[in-house]
């Protein structure tokens, strides 16, 4: 069997799927505003911050720490590019402390460099964000989300440990624990099929785990794809894809597909995390795995980040994504062809910028439809239990069970994370030891 290892740990935001219609710009959350009393300050580490030392503005003014760490090796003041990106190149320092190996991704927020830690001996991923302030205030935010988290997750198994963070030339940069490839990018190397389904019940105990410990800790995500859920390990293994046509010759690599050798995971990206409290009402979560309540503007709460996680499980059995769609009325229209109508008494609840997708207390589908071509991708899905029988060959009738609670379109109906656990998916004795 063969063995191979994966170098890349894309840490981003961006949803870089081959769609057959684009995504348009308003189907990616916007970075919050930084919440009031949030930040508690700089307790993590012994880095200290300067950037008060320097105007951001004035990017001819080198501060005092520039000036001592350059004498350690640091790369000469470079302007950032047009983005507010951080301008390196490999093999320099970022700081005295680390020296920069590769990058590994980027997104809205900015970059993801691999780098080597002195002080600790160690490979780390380095989240460096751009230099503009909406998202240096969302980083602030991920800092005090990730010490929080960190404090109560003693052994750092739920979520990325949070290394060290500091400020540095105008840009925040979060220092994390290296971890393998995300979801989206394993799916996405092994020609997006789909994970074994005892694999898909590992992968999400785990996540419901994570989830339920931050709702424990009146946490809502509000961004759970798989982009931002990391394997722990890169290695896996390849073995015989028994569902492709059989005149494929083993010689050929599509015959095989990739396989885990661990279904350890790490949730990732709290950037857009928030406490609970009413009247949430602004845009949340990456279109595809954005929750009814959320588009019907009727508020939200725990309940949207389970309706996310039901959509991930969903795309890990069948390897593509459920609704993949980038139009509000579509979206609920393709909810309706896969899970069944929505109720009146939630239709009732759209706000006033939602009340145009309801006509005559029903949605507004297909007379509403921006095209035929909408239509037809409407029409072409399947309803969930067929759609989960195509893929899972044992356990069919559990999955379908457990997803059905997940993807209530009345969010208080909808299953907690912790009732989710006890589910009969996750409780029988068909668990892979």
């Amino acid at each position: 069997m063969e063995t191979e290892r994966v170098t890349e740990f894309p840490f981003t935001h961006l949803d870089r799927r081959p769609r057959k219609r684009a995504r348009l710009g308003w189907d990616v959350p916007q970075a919050p505003k930084a919440q009031v009393g949030m930040f508690c300050g700089q307790e993590l580490g012994n880095v200290t911050s300067f950037a008060s030392l320097m105007a951001p503005s004035d990017h001819t003014t080198i501060s005092l720490f520039d000036k001592e760490v350059a004498r350690n090796g640091s790369p000469p003041w470079r302007e950032d590019d047009k983005d507010g990106h951080y301008v390196f190149s490999l093999g320099e320092n970022l700081t005295s402390r680390y020296k920069i190996q590769s990058k590994m991704g980027e997104g809205t927020f900015g970059q993801v460099l691999e780098c080597w830690d002195r002080e600790k001996k160690e490979m780390v991923a380095i989240k460096i964000v751009r230099g503009v302030k909406k998202y240096r205030e969302a980083a602030m935010i991920e800092i005090e989300v990730l010490q929080q988290l960190g404090k109560h997750d003693k052994g750092g198994n739920r979520c990325v440990q949070l290394r060290n963070w500091f400020d540095y030339r105008n840009h925040i940069c979060i220092v994390f624990e290296k971890l393998g490839p995300s979801l989206y990018d394993f799916l996405k190397k092994n020609n997006y099929r789909s994970f074994p389904i005892d694999l898909v019940r590992e992968i999400g105990r785990q996540l419901l785990e994570c989830v339920a410990f931050m709702h424990d800790l009146r946490l809502i995500h509000t961004d759970l794809k798989p982009e931002n859920i990391l394997l722990v390990s890169h290695d896996y293994s390849k073995v015989p894809d028994y569902n492709k046509n059989s005149s494929r010759s083993p010689k050929d690599s599509s015959y095989f597909k990739r396989i885990p050798k661990s279904s350890a995971i790490k949730v990732i990206d709290f950037g857009s995390t928030t406490y609970e409290r009413q009247e949430q009402n602004y845009i949340v979560s990456t279109r595809h795995y954005r929750a009814p309540e959320v588009i019907l503007g009727m508020g939200w709460t725990y309940p949207c980040d389970v309706w996310s996680i039901g959509c991930i499980l969903v795309e890990l059995c069948t390897g593509e994504a459920l609704f993949q769609t980038h139009e509000n009325l579509e979206h609920l229209a393709m909810m309706e062809r896969v899970l069944g109508p929505l109720p009146q008494h939630i239709l009732k609840r759209a706000d006033r910028h939602a009340e145009k997708y309801v006509r005559r207390g029903r949605l507004d589908w297909p007379e509403g439809a921006a095209s035929r071509e909408s239509i037809r991708a409407v029409q072409k899905l399947p309803r969930l239990q067929n759609l989960v029988m195509q893929h899972v060959d044992h356990s069919a009738g559990d999955l379908i069970h457990l997803l059905q609670g997940l993807l209530r379109y009345d969010p208080s109906d909808r299953l907690s994370a912790r009732e989710a656990l006890r589910h009969s998916f996750f409780t029988k004795d068909n668990l892979r030891r």
